[in-house]
């Protein structure tokens, strides 16, 4: 599984128009699976997003986590982040998993935050979404569960 977990102020994504999800101060998670990936690598991943202390402290030091500023998560589906574009201009999509694999996951990674105690709001797997983001920093970091 990879992610890109960015620290936000905001964010929301919005489905024809409507906006589907928002949050205020959190993680704005934009979530890919590969054929691969399993329930324990959600679990690692849940763990070390939730857990991953880039939020400031009173020194100005990224010392907090998510749950010590009582941030939220907006999780995305993001099947691009295992786009392959070594051959030529377009890029091929064949490592990212197709949807029985990736929508049971995905869900999984969402009950996983969400019993952790977090306030979670998605996008919807495969819409066409609009996604808005105040970035906060900006703090992104690139989570692979292969290197984790």
């Amino acid at each position: 599984m990879r992610a890109v977990v960015t620290r936000v102020h905001s964010a929301s994504v919005t489905i024809d128009g409507s906006v589907h999800g928002a949050i205020d101060q959190g993680f704005l998670i934009l979530l890919g699976v590969t054929h691969a990936d399993t329930p324990a690598q959600v679990d690692k991943l849940v763990d070390k997003i939730t857990g991953l202390r880039v939020f400031t402290d009173e020194n100005d030091k990224m010392n907090l986590s998510l749950e010590q500023v009582g941030g939220s998560l907006l999780v995305i589906s993001q099947f691009t982040l295992y786009g392959n574009c070594k051959h030529g201009r377009r890029p091929d999509f064949l490592a990212a998993a197709k949807p029985p694999i990736a929508v049971p996951l995905y869900e999984l990674f969402i009950e996983k935050c969400k019993a952790k105690g977090f306030a979670v709001e998605t996008g919807v797997f495969g819409a066409d979404m609009d996604v808005a983001s105040v970035n906060n920093g900006p703090v992104t970091m690139i989570l692979d569960t292969d290197t984790l």
